[in-house]
């Protein structure tokens, strides 16, 4: 005996969870009856069906809505007979495999029936505990098709796979499901799965389950289970209020289905055919009988000498079209019968009403209105296998009247984008493109950025043609589309007239458009850096025309000497700033000075009309030791632990220098040597070592924390910035970038923000004592990827009047709530 018995899905105590099922079994039929296209399809390849319970009989489709037909014939003390429900030979693996694939059709989650596999293991015969009978022969395990697994436990165990296939169906909606889910595929069979219980993991799987739940239905009757054949009480429903009935079970076959689920359906459901009854209504054993009628006949077996005849006498295929013609007929009346014909397991449907006379000798009294001509559209280019089923009229079952495979022509465009070329206010796009439905030329649409132009895709295509000989050479395509200058997407479909959807015919394409006249934009850069080792001058910087991606030339004087350099290194902070523009915009020049120094500038050159782009200008004086230079990234508190991170580098040597981290008066010494390679990358002369990450401890009472480069020879140290850090408060950060001047203007620029704020922040730069209030709200997207949760407005960029001579400039990042200012820099000049 097992304590866990399986009462079905459809005949639960609450009303939601036998609501459900019945719904689940009227969305079964509906798939069974009606396909997506067109409105005279059917899905799901009807098996023998016998006139009391056929499908046009169980349900009707008016406006959407199923209008439920009685079920007839059911009779609850012989549900199904034992030779069709123990027949170990119902079905062959091939035949299980047919029949999935007729109901499912394409499997769109890869999960479905027809095409998933199923592992088990070896086990040897079962036999019952309580009688010694054996249960099922010893079973083969691996990994296999369901439909082999679905025959081998048929064999072993005595089960139809028919009622396998049903009780699959009756529970989870497997056999028809072309997307289900996990939780389906976990509860296959219902078996070891109470109403009021979790399912027992040990079970859990398609494959565990259909060998655990077709065990299950044959122990019933070796094992000799609760209900036998005889006379047993049997309810309507859990709710024992509902009452039931003493039904006389004729068989052993209908006394497992009891066992299995052990309700019978009560007049309500029985009038609702597949829809709900009422409060007291239970459906599974209902179902049962509705689904092994509607695929497989009568549950009493029976002759086929009612069933239809018939044959498919041809299939041609061609661009757009399957045709199926043949005949068939029903032995018990001469008026013509319904033909189903099916195409990779999506049915159409028809009447066989077409004069056939050379059927009037073989059939005689029958008439001659029988033959069929069905033209049905290919889901697809390749092969696909054609059904054509006839339906049956009188007594007797539908019949299969054949099979084949054959090619289709069918489905979406496929085609290609040879080139898109950008040319002066124009993009020019070629390829080509088929649908399989047409020999006909088809339509493409050209979206750029998001103007759409169509054309005909019907140049001469010679390789095309000798790829697809049937179609011809009219099926290229090249279209120039005019549009603005700038950086553009392109993209390309081919445009569906059948079966399929519009295709996208190749990746999309990003480009950068000229204008059609050049407006003379003047270029845009910056000068990064300008440093002096010896009488060498070393200037760093990017440049681009906003007219054209390519990279542009910069010119150099030192003086009146003057130099030609390209602005063509990699630059991918530019190429974020301005997408379409791509990488190579950046520049470093080495020029000589004078020894009385001279004035150095840069001007970007323009691509074509229009003026061009002083960068700046500086005068500059041989060093016989240049100052260290680096930046200060973050001043960062956890607890009383500082972190101090940023770089530092001298230009008069590649190697790593020292930095000097002062808490308050008390001073540590590092070294500048951690992996910076966005350092390396704008100055890559002295490669990536010259970052530093020092950690300290801070007094409850805060103190000024302050941060050194430390010259590498005799010169000066360089302050890279201060900040009083007291733990839990938040003091701004930032840095002094870049500090240049010429002509009695410095340009300076750098960031800031506090972390206590969301807004702008105050900068403040002092030239000596006069000061100078500016606000760091402009573009750094660099400042963004470093502090992420922050804007990357968080920039700043001015220019002030310096005196002649020797002056000190020093910015400060102004505080926004607790804490103190920050001073983020000086530079002495």
């Amino acid at each position: 005996m097992h304590s866990r018995r399986r009462y079905l899905r459809s005949a639960r105590s609450q009303p939601r969870r036998a609501a459900l099922q019945a719904v689940v079994g009227i969305i079964a039929l509906i798939g069974s009856l009606v396909a997506a296209v067109p409105a005279s399809a059917v899905s799901g390849a009807p098996g023998a069906a016998s006139s009391a319970s056929s499908l046009t009989e169980a349900a009707t489709v008016d406006s959407g809505l199923v209008k439920a037909a009685a079920v007839v014939g059911f009779n609850p003390g012989n549900i199904i007979s034992d030779a069709l429900f123990y027949d170990g030979n119902a079905m062959s693996a091939a035949e299980i495999q047919s029949f999935l694939d007729s109901k499912i059709g394409r499997c769109e989650n890869g999960k479905c029936l027809n095409v998933l596999t199923a592992s088990i293991s070896s086990r040897d015969a079962w036999h019952s505990q309580a009688t010694g009978d054996l249960v099922c022969s010893a079973l083969q395990g691996g990994t296999m098709r369901v439909s082999e697994l679905i025959y081998r436990v048929q064999v072993a165990c005595g089960i139809s796979a028919k009622v396998i296939l049903v009780t699959l169906q009756k529970e989870q909606g497997l056999t028809t499901s072309s997307a289900p889910s996990d939780w389906n595929l976990r509860a296959a069979m219902g078996a070891s799965c109470p109403d009021t219980e979790p399912c027992d993991p040990a079970y859990s799987g398609v494959g565990p389950q259909i060998v655990q739940g077709v065990r299950q239905l044959k122990i019933y009757k070796a094992g000799k289970f609760a209900k036998q054949p005889g006379v047993n009480f049997i309810g309507y429903n859990p709710n024992s209020a509902c009452g039931g009935t003493n039904i006389n079970i004729q068989n052993y076959a209908t006394a497992a289905l009891y066992n299995y689920t052990p309700y019978q359906p009560n007049a309500a459901a029985l009038a609702a055919g597949w829809g709900l009854g009422d409060g007291c209504s239970s459906y599974g054993n209902r179902n049962f009988y509705n689904y092994y009628t509607s695929w497989f006949g009568s549950t009493q077996g029976g002759s086929s000498v009612n069933d239809p005849v018939g044959f498919i006498d041809g299939v041609t295929s061609a661009p757009g079209e399957i045709v199926v013609s043949g005949w068939t007929l029903d032995p018990d009346s001469s008026a013509s019968i319904s033909v189903h014909v099916y195409v990779d397991g999506v049915g159409y449907a028809a009447v066989a009403n077409k004069p056939r006379p050379d059927l009037a000798a073989q059939y005689p009294g029958l008439g001659v209105a029988h033959g069929y001509v069905v033209s049905v559209p290919p889901p697809k280019w390749g092969t696909v296998d054609v059904c054509a089923y006839g339906i049956n009229a009188g007594a007797g079952s539908n019949r299969l009247l054949a099979c084949r495979t054959v090619p289709a022509y069918g489905g979406s465009p496929v085609g290609s984008v040879d080139s898109v070329i950008a040319g002066a206010g124009t993009v020019t796009v070629s390829g080509w493109t088929i649908d399989p439905d047409t020999l006909d030329p088809i339509s493409v649409h050209v979206y750029v950025g998001s103007k759409a132009v169509a054309a005909s895709a019907d140049a001469k295509r010679d390789d095309v043609a000798a790829h697809y000989p049937q179609y011809g050479n009219r099926h290229g395509f090249s279209t120039v589309v005019p549009v603005a200058a700038g950086y553009q997407q392109v993209c390309v479909y081919g445009i569906n007239v059948k079966t399929g959807g519009n295709v996208l015919l190749s990746d999309c394409t990003q480009l950068f458009v000229r204008a059609a006249k050049d407006p003379g934009t003047p270029p845009v850069g910056n000068i990064d850096s300008i440093t002096v080792t010896g009488s060498t001058v070393t200037i760093r910087g990017w440049a681009l025309d906003p007219d054209s991606p390519d990279s542009i030339a910069v010119h150099s004087y030192v003086g009146t000497t003057g130099s030609t350099h390209r602005a063509d290194g990699v630059r991918n902070d530019i190429a974020r700033a301005y997408p379409g523009y791509g990488v190579a915009h950046g520049f470093t020049i080495t020029r000589e000075l004078p020894a009385a120094g001279e004035n150095v500038c840069v001007y970007a050159i323009n691509d074509g009309a229009g003026s061009h782009t002083v960068l700046g200008c500086s005068f500059q004086r041989p060093q016989p030791s240049a100052p260290p230079f680096g930046s200060v990234d973050s001043f960062s508190l956890s607890g009383r632990t500082l972190t101090v991170r940023g770089w530092a580098l001298d230009p008069d040597t590649k190697d790593s220098i020292p930095v000097h981290v002062y808490v308050g008066a008390a001073g540590t010494v590092a070294k500048a040597d951690g992996l910076r390679k966005d350092i390396g990358n704008v100055y890559p002369a002295y490669g990536p070592d010259h970052g530093y990450n020092v950690q300290r401890e801070i007094p409850n009472e805060g103190a000024q924390v302050c941060v050194y480069a430390i010259n590498d020879a005799a010169g000066d140290n360089t302050l890279l910035g201060c900040q009083f850090m007291r733990p839990g408060q938040g003091d701004p950060v930032g840095s002094l970038d870049r500090v240049s001047v010429s002509n009695g203007i410095a340009q300076v620029s750098g960031w800031a923000f506090d972390p206590d704020s969301g807004d702008p922040l105050s900068v403040h730069i002092y030239v000596d004592r006069v000061g100078n209030v500016i606000t760091a709200n402009t573009e750094r997207p660099d400042v963004a990827g470093a502090f992420p949760g922050q804007s990357r407005f968080r920039g700043f960029a001015a220019s002030v009047a310096v005196p002649a001579g020797g002056f000190s400039l020093c910015a400060y990042a102004i505080n926004v709530g607790p804490g103190g200012n920050t001073l983020l820099g000086c530079r002495t000049f």
